[in-house]
């Protein structure tokens, strides 16, 4: 379990602005804002494409544009020249532009810029008596023809990576070839396929750190603490193959209720050197990716689930830190050393607190104090303020041939928290210790809400009768005081969500700005070196500050430290993208068998254009489009989040529960599409769609 961190917000629907206008129904939407308003591009800039128009010219953004500046311009690429293949998504072009229109523009290529060309993901059909590929990404709206001896014997329904092959004619399908077959596109299995390729994670090792690791042996003691005798357990979930964390705790003897604690991490430092095949190959990868069926490790097998996994009863190479807190759990003393250690018990969090809520004690494991040190944790924690959002993570459970059997939120215990208490006080004890060595870091940070994402918080807080402080005198306990304000209402989860998105991305940095959420001045990754490159460098800076070795940082890396921050912030955000969409696709396999069901849910998302809804039990989200609410006039309001009918005076609302129908589940792009349901003298009948309302 991850300790508590904002790293992504988890967006249920993109906002657009509106000046409060009525929408009828039956027409076609109003448009939403215009696209990068009041800046105007260079006459020429280095585009991405990110997908295709439905007449398959290649749409783009702006490479070096500010999230801040809002939604990019809309960029239409013209058709390549005769005998060039046409730009796929992924790929980087030099284009001259051309303004047509507030934030939209017409571009040609005057140079392509990737050393690849793009690559195109899609399923394989057969469409009169054609080969086609009908990409997986929704912002591709055009299908790529397949010429004869270019599908590399690919069947239809197969999922299909291809790229562009010269064109000789601008009209028609671009033509593509098929570079490799992923899998049936039937097959569960294959949904974190179309993730992992869609987000470009890397799958393979070079041979070169292949073979790094396989050299890989034990470690000795040596000038080594030696930990053996010292009853440390991993405590992790029963499907974990990697166990990269241990932890110990017992009355500290020199502290009337106070406590000693160890945390040993594993000492991936030892085997992964700077400069390596190993370390450049990790650096890359930037962190592991995990999905239900699968994980793309960070490091090669031999290391993460071998060496470098801190397997019960094996001897096995440690970074640990000795901390001492009090009685009210805030941390008198630490210190940091490289040790030997050997697991005492792998147990999972079920396990623990199983033993926890019978009072039963475990000869030999430090149950027992490892809760009472948590009791103490958690209120220090409590007493300092943190946002401590308790939102539901969703388990998707596979059968043996990989097909969804279950969707269930994922129960959260004090299992969990204590863990994640434990690993966030060694983290703020590193980035501590090497701000007293005067050794660099790579902070985790967390910057407050910006301006404007807390002028619409307060905006949609205002409906409920909240208030927060001023921006410069916010502080994360406001938020927490909003959720147990609302805790076990209606409302709950989406109060949760919204705060979430009202918060800034967390991000790996060298320059210290604190971590907001969790109301600290200083913060550090350390506690899991196997699956995130940031907390290696801290290992690699401790070790070299404490002179524990001669495989500490590098002058080099030190050099490097902002850019590499920079590449692993990326790489995270790439991983929980591609984590949540492989989520999403599963959400979508296991609806498609229920399309024509009745699902309780809640609106989760109010927009000019339609709702989007959250069903109750899977946390599956999908739109209601505008057109099939009922015939009225439409009034958007944006502050209060809610869609008014004139004539009927029905409101849809953020948070309000409703009857809805699935009425599509497209297992290629992993979109839904439901209907909300009426009720009508007790039965539900789904809305019409087919008439028509006049405007004001």
């Amino acid at each position: 379990m991850k300790p508590i961190d904002i790293a992504v917000a988890q967006t249920v629907v993109k906002r657009v602005k509106s000046k409060g206008k009525p929408v009828s129904k039956g027409k076609p939407p109003p448009r939403p804002p215009a696209r990068g308003l009041g800046i105007r591009l260079p006459e020429t800039a280095i585009v991405q494409i990110t997908g295709t128009d439905r007449d398959g010219d290649a749409i783009a953004r702006p490479v070096d544009w500010e999230r801040s500046a809002g939604q990019p311009p809309l960029i239409v690429l013209q058709p390549e020249r005769d005998g060039a293949p046409a730009l796929a998504p992924g790929e980087r072009v030099l284009v001259r532009l051309k303004p047509m229109g507030p934030g939209r523009y017409d571009a040609r290529t005057l140079r392509r810029v990737s050393e690849t060309p793009g690559r195109i993901l899609g399923v394989f059909k057969r469409v009169r008596n054609e080969n086609r590929i009908v990409p997986t990404d929704r912002r591709s709206k055009a299908e790529w023809l397949v010429p004869p001896g270019q599908d590399k014997g690919a069947e239809p329904d197969e999922i299909v990576l291809g790229e562009p092959v010269a064109q000789h004619q601008h009209l028609g399908l671009k033509p593509a070839r098929v570079l490799e077959r992923l899998g049936k596109l039937g097959d569960a299995r294959s949904i974190s396929l179309i993730a992992i390729h869609t987000h470009d994670i890397p799958q393979t090792f070079p041979e070169a750190a292949l073979a790094e690791a396989q050299k890989a042996r034990g470690v000795k003691l040596g000038s080594r603490t030696d930990l053996r005798d010292v009853p440390l357990i991993t405590i992790d979930g029963a499907d974990a193959r990697d166990f990269d964390d241990a932890v110990f705790a017992e009355p500290d003897p020199e502290s009337a209720g106070g406590f000693r604690l160890i945390v040993a991490i594993a000492d991936v430092a030892y085997y992964v050197k700077p400069g390596s095949e190993l370390d450049r190959s990790a650096g890359m990868r930037g962190n592991s990716v995990y999905f239900p069926d699968r994980v793309v490790p960070m490091l090669p097998e031999a290391l993460s689930n071998g060496w470098c996994s801190l397997r019960p009863h094996e001897d096995r190479g440690c970074l640990f830190v000795e901390m001492h807190v009090d009685r009210s759990g805030r941390k008198t003393a630490h210190r940091f050393g490289r040790g030997l250690m050997r697991s005492a018990a792998r147990m999972t969090y079920e396990d623990v607190q199983a033993a926890e809520d019978a009072h039963e004690t475990i000869p030999g494991l430090p149950l027992v104090h490892l809760y009472a040190a948590y009791r103490a944790l958690l209120a220090a924690r409590i007493e300092r303020g943190t946002l401590d959002l308790d939102l539901p993570e969703r388990k998707v459970v596979l059968d043996e041939r990989g097909h969804v059997a279950s969707v269930a939120p994922r129960p959260r215990l004090d299992s969990h928290r204590l863990i994640e208490e434990f690993m966030v006080l060694a983290n703020v004890a590193a980035a501590e210790e090497l701000e007293r060595l005067h050794k660099p870091c790579m902070y985790r940070v967390h910057a407050p809400p910006s301006d404007e994402k807390l002028e619409a918080l307060r905006g949609f807080l205002s409906t409920l009768g909240v208030s927060l402080p001023a921006g410069n005198q916010l502080h994360p306990r406001d938020f927490d005081r909003v959720l147990r304000r609302f805790a076990d209402t209606p409302e709950s989860q989406l109060i949760s969500e919204t705060i979430l998105r009202s918060q800034s991305q967390a991000a790996y940095s060298p320059d210290n700005i604190g971590h907001f959420g969790l109301a600290l001045p200083r913060y550090a990754h350390f506690t899991s070196p196997i699956r995130r490159y940031a907390d290696l460098l801290v290992h690699r800076a401790l070790i070299k500050g404490l002179k524990l070795g001669r495989d500490g940082i590098s002058d080099d890396q030190v050099s490097e430290f902002p850019e590499i921050g920079d590449r692993i912030t990326q790489t995270e955000r790439r991983a929980q993208q591609a984590e949540r969409d492989a989520i999403d696709r599963y959400l979508t396999a296991f609806m498609s068998a229920k399309v024509g069901g009745r699902f309780a849910a809640r609106i989760s998302g109010v927009t000019r254009f339609g709702l989007f809804v959250t069903v109750t039990d899977t946390g599956a989200t999908g739109i209601v489009p505008f057109a099939t609410l009922p015939d009225d006039y439409w009034h958007y309001d944006e502050r209060e989040q809610t869609l008014t009918g004139r004539r009927t005076q029905k409101v849809f609302r953020l948070a309000q529960e409703v009857d809805v129908l699935l009425s599509e589940a497209n297992a290629v792009t992993g979109g839904m599409v439901f209907h909300v349901l009426e009720s009508d003298s007790g039965r539900a009948r789904p809305v019409p769609s087919g008439k028509r309302s006049r405007r004001r």
